[in-house]
């Protein structure tokens, strides 16, 4: 069992009952007491858990609407993250407008964008910070137009509100691109109030929605929903997803899923992503 896969577990554990125990872990995972302390002091470096004697408990505090900043996020799953990211990339094309919401998984693929001169022209319309950065830091821009949105920042580096809301509502884009921080059966969920209104925006200015969501979403929710699953017209997700939320999300819409090993070509690729999969879902 890989590394990400025993933390994962770890997690899940933690987060249903609260706790986990070195020994029971070394039990159900088979493997030494020395490997899950540091899969635990890992965990922990990301906020995810608390350290404590004898195993690992959740975070102080821990409520629907507490938010993780960037930082943490974006550290959290990077191989599966880069998997999907790779995937919604291998369906972009060249003259496109699309949308891309704040995001540790939208972040990995406006890298993807920022690196691709045959993209080019395109457009990208973002209330994220960390992503405006990344492409306005592209070598040799070209024709890569950048449209940030204003608004009050929040500490996933995300800018919401009003005035985000006001600036989408002016705009239409091909595709948008949405990352959430929870994904279950009753749709998709942040800690954040403001944010979820301004990503309902994001999604309200694009002929289709492609949400992009790492395993570890299933099942966390958040304190605010922005929308249901049948709103969304496609979900990219990886392997390790547990096999009844991918049946689920089969079921009910369109779904991808891909593996996480970051140097394999993208799954489907291209054709993957359909235009406008709300016609086919």
């Amino acid at each position: 069992m890989l590394a990400t896969q025993r933390q994962e577990l770890i997690l899940a554990t933690v987060r249903a009952h609260g706790a986990a125990r070195v020994s029971d872990l070394v039990d159900d995972l088979g493997v030494s007491d020395m490997t899950i302390r540091r899969d635990i002091a890992e965990l922990a470096r990301a906020g995810l858990v608390r350290r404590v004697h004898g195993g690992a408990v959740a975070p102080e505090g821990t409520r629907a609407s507490d938010e993780p900043g960037f930082e943490v996020k974006v550290e959290h799953a990077g191989p599966q993250k880069t998997a999907i990211a790779r995937a919604a990339h291998a369906d972009l094309e060249p003259g496109q407008t699309v949308a891309l919401s704040a995001g540790s998984t939208t972040y990995r693929l406006a890298e993807l964008v920022a690196q691709d001169a045959a993209l080019r022209p395109f457009t990208v319309v973002t209330n994220g910070l960390r992503i405006a950065d990344v492409l306005h830091r592209a070598v040799a821009p070209g024709d890569l137009e950048v449209v940030l949105t204003g608004g009050v920042r929040t500490p996933s580096d995300a800018l919401v509100g009003r005035v985000a809301d006001a600036s989408l509502a002016l705009l239409r884009v091909d595709r948008a691109f949405l990352g959430v921080h929870g994904l279950d059966e009753s749709g998709l969920t942040t800690p954040n109030l403001a944010e979820a209104a301004t990503d309902r925006a994001l999604m309200g200015c694009a002929a289709a929605t492609t949400v992009l969501a790492d395993h570890t979403k299933w099942g966390t929710v958040g304190l605010a929903k922005i929308a249901d699953l049948e709103e969304v017209d496609l979900v990219v997700m990886d392997d390790e997803a547990p096999a009844a939320a991918r049946r689920l999300l089969t079921d009910r819409l369109q779904t991808v899923v891909v593996g996480d090993d970051p140097a394999a070509p993208p799954a489907g690729a291209p054709g993957t992503l359909p235009p406008h999969v709300g016609d086919d879902a």
